[in-house]
């Protein structure tokens, strides 16, 4: 039954497909032997189904992480490295059907569903280099027969819970540090796309990551008990988590219980700024892109668009001319520039968010409506959003492009960081002291100035205010899963 099913999904590797659970090298069903429904969201048909696990099995997949804790945290750096340069390249030979599957359970296009591989796969390289470069240092010490060391150590067991808009790269950005570092880890990933991380988890075991050092845990209607024990177990030494700023704050808190360490990174509202002297035509395909990428499903999305009075219509009507342009359909159909939204919740946000500015004075200039009784929503842009609409103080995460009016730099500045999220932010000018002095004012965690695309594996990702805690990926990311031991050597 699990080969038929396997098979539907398409890919030139059915194995990769994975309808159990992974605890202790072992796939497992729920102990009750009930079942989420995984649905592709662009036909609302069932993918295939997996365990719907809870807090048994969360139990025993935390004390798996900790059984082979010993053994795989006292690897060399080296046999690490090349156990994540397997599972690289793994990536890269599969990288077809991964990209197919981000597709058919997310509903990316298909460019966007082996983009995104591309760019799992750049984090598991990233750190298999990182592994090798994690040192230590020597402080002189004020006295004579006194020598001062600090070495790095893995923290333990790694609890890793994802969202489902980037199935693939949100588990490696974690998984890739916290096996380069030593760690071992349980993975919760998100009920709407689980069979990405299943296939992660097959790839790594191919390998050579040994039994237990990724366990992989999948739930919905228990996600409650599940999350909570990720997070309060004395056992799990870290709580890394990508998601919404109100989850986050839960989390932290559970964390707390037991002052783990904690990576998060939570919701943006990210702010595009288009001053006078920007190069409109960059500056529309760059908000093209930072858009509507994933249909606007994206934390680093824009979802505030400001514009210069003296550019305001040239910019509006060309950007509305190349949104007019797209094509929403199936991801797997080529000509498709635009898939689904995930679900019918994320169709009635953005729904809410359009009336809510059109009652306010807003103008619709193309799109603004759901195709009935599907996930897809027509990108939209909107003109004459007023300050006080709700898309100002929401996260919209989908395909409506907000377009609000300035004047002075002192007031968009100010209207950029009025909320208490800070996450990304963007902003299009050719002046260098005006690139400076916004750069250093606006309120996040990451800047693009002139241009419409952060995500990298080599650069620090995270926000401020509450938008989260820690820096993902970049030079400094593998210490988020390490702790520092000062060893003081004396009577020399």
């Amino acid at each position: 039954m699990a080969s038929s099913q396997a098979s539907a999904f398409g890919l030139k590797d059915p194995s990769l497909i994975k309808f159990q659970g992974l605890i202790d090298g072992k796939w497992v069903d729920a102990k009750d032997g009930a079942k989420i429904v995984v649905k592709n969201p662009a036909s609302n048909q069932e993918l295939g189904t997996v365990p719907e696990m809870g807090l048994a099995e969360t139990e025993e997949a935390i004390a798996a992480a900790a059984k082979t804790f010993p053994a795989w945290s006292t690897t060399t750096a080296k046999e690490r490295h090349d156990i994540l340069m397997k599972m690289y390249a793994l990536m890269q030979q599969h990288h077809d059907d991964l990209g197919r599957l981000i597709t058919l359970e997310n509903g990316k296009t298909l460019t966007e569903g082996k983009g995104e591989n591309t760019y799992s796969s750049s984090f598991i390289e990233w750190y298999a280099e990182e592994a090798i470069r994690t040192y230590g240092e020597q402080i002189p010490s004020a006295f004579k027969n006194v020598r001062n060391i600090v070495i790095k150590q893995p923290v333990g067991v790694v609890s890793i819970m994802t969202p489902w808009n980037f199935p693939s790269a949100m588990i490696t950005r974690k998984l890739g540090a916290a096996l380069a570092a030593g760690c071992t880890t349980v993975i919760k990933p998100p009920p709407e796309t689980p069979f990405s991380a299943l296939a992660l988890a097959e790839l790594a075991s191919r390998a050579g990551v040994p039994d237990g050092v990724i366990n992989v845990v999948t739930t919905e209607k228990n996600v409650a008990a599940v999350g909570k024990q990720m997070c309060e177990s004395p056992i799990v030494k870290k709580v890394t988590f990508t998601g919404s700023t109100p989850v986050a704050k839960l989390l932290a808190g559970m964390a707390a219980s037991t002052l783990k360490k904690v990576s998060l990174e939570a919701g943006g509202n990210a702010p595009f700024i288009v001053f006078d002297d920007a190069n409109i035509d960059e500056a529309v395909a760059a908000a093209i892109v930072c858009k509507f990428r994933g249909s606007g499903q994206t934390c680093v999305c824009a979802n505030r668009i400001y514009v210069h009075s003296t550019v305001y219509a040239e910019f509006a009507s060309r950007l509305a001319e190349k949104v007019a342009a797209f094509k929403i359909g199936d991801g797997l159909d080529e000509s498709t520039t635009h898939g689904p939204l995930i679900h019918s919740r994320a169709t009635e946000k953005v729904t809410r968010h359009i009336e809510d500015a059109v009652s306010k004075g807003a103008q619709v200039l193309v799109g603004g409506k759901v195709v009935e009784n599907t996930n897809f929503f027509q990108p939209t842009v909107l003109s004459d959003v007023p300050s006080d609409a709700l898309i100002n103080d929401e996260e919209t995460f989908g395909p409506l492009a907000a377009l609000v009016k300035f004047d002075t730099e002192d007031e968009v500045i100010k209207l950029a960081n009025a909320t208490e999220v800070g996450l990304a932010g963007y902003f299009f000018s050719r002046d260098i002291g005006r690139a400076w002095r916004v750069a250093e004012k606006l309120e996040v965690g990451m800047v693009a100035v002139n241009t419409g695309l952060i995500s990298q594996a080599v650069i620090p990702f995270g926000g401020v205010k509450e938008s989260g805690l820690g820096r993902e990926g970049g030079p400094h990311g593998i210490d988020e899963y390490m702790n520092e031991k000062l060893i003081v050597f004396g009577g020399l």
